[in-house]
């Protein structure tokens, strides 16, 4: 089942997400409607709390951009093939390698993208869809998502990370985002 993506202005994209056991009702179902809701809004990945659930639970494909990548930009974020993954109750490990640019967007915030540098690398430590705890370290792109995502179960959004004249200049964007001011192709939720 598609769900409707919550948008920019409502609190729950402030709050830092909650811990979930193997037994949380319906898991997945939740993880399964998604997935069908991240591509279903051309997403890379998707966060609990962007379908309004405040729980440590994010989802990414990374695979997308590689597949959709122009010849000449293969290699050029890293070698990596791209990943599919469940992340559960993730906290991050470390963050290290060189800090670089590239241009973000948000499903919760629509029609905004801006540069935000983030470290190369990420080691993070999950459970999986089956529960089964991972640690593992992740570059690139994938490293970028992984961060993204993460940011949203914290209670952080990429805008945080622009200058803060480039926000000031944003905010008319941002509050017709929350009034509901804006046309989109996929389900959104807006604050009332």
């Amino acid at each position: 089942m598609i769900l409707p993506i919550v948008a920019f202005g409502n609190p729950i994209l402030r709050k830092v997400a909650t811990d979930i056991t193997p037994d949380y009702p319906d898991l997945k179902k939740l993880i399964a409607d998604m997935w069908e809701t991240m591509y279903s809004s051309y997403g890379v990945g998707l966060a609990a709390p962007q379908i309004n659930k405040n729980i440590r639970l994010f989802i990414l494909d990374s695979k997308q951009i590689f597949e959709n990548q122009e010849e000449e930009d293969k290699g050029k974020y890293s070698d990596e093939p791209g990943f599919r993954k469940v992340f559960i109750n993730a906290k991050i490990i470390e963050l290290s390698g060189k800090e670089w640019p590239y241009n973000e967007g948000c499903l919760s915030i629509p029609k905004i993208r801006e540069d935000v540098n983030r470290p190369e690398t990420v080691v993070i430590e999950y459970y999986n869809q089956a529960f089964e705890k991972k640690t593992e370290s992740f570059t690139g792109i994938t490293s970028r998502i992984i961060q993204h995502e993460y940011d949203h179960i914290e209670g952080k959004l990429f805008i945080d990370y622009i200058k803060p004249l480039r926000k000031k200049m944003l905010q008319g964007k941002l509050n017709d985002i929350s009034r509901g001011k804006i046309k989109v192709d996929y389900k959104m939720a807006f604050s009332k």
